[in-house]
C-alpha cells in the first residue's frame, strides 16, 4: 500500500513538473514575441524619423504597449536602437555567408552579394530605411551606442567582401587593386541603389523601379570584371 501511495505521489510530482514547464515556455514564448513586436515598432519609427526624432512613446505605441513595458525588455532608448540592429544583424550575417559560398567564381559571388544585399533590405525596407540613414558604407552613426558584436558584424561583412575581391585578384577574374578598398567600393555602389531604391524608400502602394536590378549588376560588371 505504502509502494502504491509513493507511486501516485510521484505521478503527480511529475504531472505538475510537466505543467509547469509547459507554462514556462508558454511565458518565454509570448517574452520573445512581445519582444519583437516592440524591435518590429522601433525599426519602423526610427526608420522613418531617425533615433532623435523617435520616442519610446511613439514606439510602445504603435506596438500597443506601455512605455513601461518597454523598460522590462530594454534600458532605455539606445538599447532599444542597438538591438534592432544586432537583431537584424544576427539574420543578415549567415545569409550573407551562403551567398558566398554558393559558388566558387568571384565575379558570381559578386552578383550573388549584390542579390541578397537588396534582397534583404526589400524584405525588411524599414530596416533598409534606419540602416541608410545610420550608416557609412563602413561606420554607425555616433548616435549607436559602442558594440563589440556590432562591430564584429560589419568588419566580417567588409572583410567578407575583401576575400572576394582578393580571390578575383589572384584569379585573374576581378580587377586588380587594394580588396578592401574596392569591397569599400562595392558596397558604395550597392548603398547608393539601395537608397534610391522604391521598395525600400518608397510607401507606395506599388512603386516603380527606377534603375532596374539587372542595370545594378551591369554596372558592377563593368566596374570590377577585368
Amino acid at each position: 500500500m505504502a509502494k502504491a501511495r509513493a507511486s501516485k505521489a510521484t505521478v503527480a510530482d511529475d504531472g505538475s513538473d510537466q505543467l509547469a514547464s509547459r507554462r514556462a515556455q508558454r511565458r518565454l514564448l509570448h517574452q520573445d514575441l512581445s519582444r519583437a513586436q516592440l524591435l518590429d515598432a522601433a525599426e519602423e519609427v526610427f526608420g522613418a524619423k531617425g533615433f532623435h526624432a523617435t520616442t519610446l512613446k511613439e514606439i510602445a505605441e504603435l506596438a500597443e504597449f506601455s512605455v513601461g513595458s518597454v523598460y522590462s525588455f530594454f534600458a532605455n532608448k539606445d538599447d532599444l536602437y542597438l538591438n534592432v540592429f544586432l537583431r537584424r544583424g544576427a539574420e543578415f550575417m549567415p545569409g550573407l555567408r551562403e551567398a558566398v559560398q554558393a559558388t566558387s567564381d568571384p565575379l558570381e559571388q559578386l552578383h550573388a552579394l549584390v542579390d541578397y544585399e537588396v534582397g534583404f533590405f526589400r524584405r525588411h525596407r524599414h530596416f533598409g530605411r534606419l540602416y541608410l540613414r545610420s550608416f557609412s558604407t563602413s561606420r554607425p552613426a555616433p548616435e549607436l551606442p559602442e558594440s563589440p558584436q556590432l562591430a564584429d558584424n560589419l568588419e566580417s561583412a567588409m572583410g567578407l567582401q575583401a576575400e572576394v575581391f582578393d580571390n578575383g585578384r589572384k584569379a585573374g577574374e576581378l580587377r586588380d587593386g587594394d580588396p578592401l578598398v574596392l569591397a569599400r567600393l562595392f558596397s558604395g555602389l550597392v548603398a547608393a541603389y539601395q537608397s534610391l531604391d522604391p521598395a525600400v524608400m518608397s510607401d507606395a502602394a506599388d512603386p516603380v523601379e527606377r534603375l532596374p536590378l539587372a542595370d545594378l549588376h551591369d554596372m558592377i560588371d563593368r566596374a570590377f570584371r577585368t
